[in-house]
């Protein structure tokens, strides 16, 4: 009985939790969040900026859509990130925020959870090779201390709650 109230918890959890969060989220000015979605990739991508590895990012434009939390915006780079609400991005890469986090962490393999129809992929798929293939050469314990730790506890946390709702089905 224990075990079904917290699974069903857990299930709450991950199915409303991005929604509640993105309730506050939507009253932030979209300018607030570029700016702070464009430091965060600077301090992530500093070891990729320092080796020229961003260049093929130039005058080009990705999409990104949180799904659960209905927010989308796109990203370049020129010397830095850029990040815009919307143009006509070339890529789209798309998924609940669980799945986006595990893949921050280093938890999941993008290629995995697009065989799984977790992550979708559209557009230009050799841009999109091209930012998976970033994705992947991002070193977790490169990460600003703060960030790496943060991220760790979401994931570890989601996967957690995961576990409890698989754990209902057994």
């Amino acid at each position: 009985m224990q075990k079904s109230v917290l699974a069903n918890v857990a299930e709450n959890v991950l199915r409303y939790g991005p929604k509640a969060m993105a309730k506050p989220l939507a009253i932030v000015p979209f300018s607030v969040k570029a700016r702070v979605i464009e430091k965060i990739l600077d301090q992530l991508m500093a070891q990729q900026i320092a080796d020229e590895e961003l260049d093929f990012l130039k005058q080009r434009w990705v999409k990104i859509e949180i799904q659960d939390m209905n927010l989308s915006f796109e990203v370049s780079f020129e010397n830095r990130f850029k990040v815009r609400e919307q143009g006509d991005a070339e890529v789209t890469f798309s998924a609940p925020t669980k799945e986006l986090v595990l893949i921050a962490a280093a938890k999941e393999d993008p290629d995995t959870l697009f065989f799984q129809r977790k992550l979708a992929i559209e557009g230009d798929t050799e841009l999109g090779l091209e930012v998976k293939n970033l994705l992947l050469s991002i070193e977790f314990d490169a990460m600003p201390k703060v960030v790496r730790q943060s991220i760790e506890h979401l994931a570890n946390l989601l996967l957690q709650l995961q576990r409890q709702v698989d754990a209902k089905w057994v």
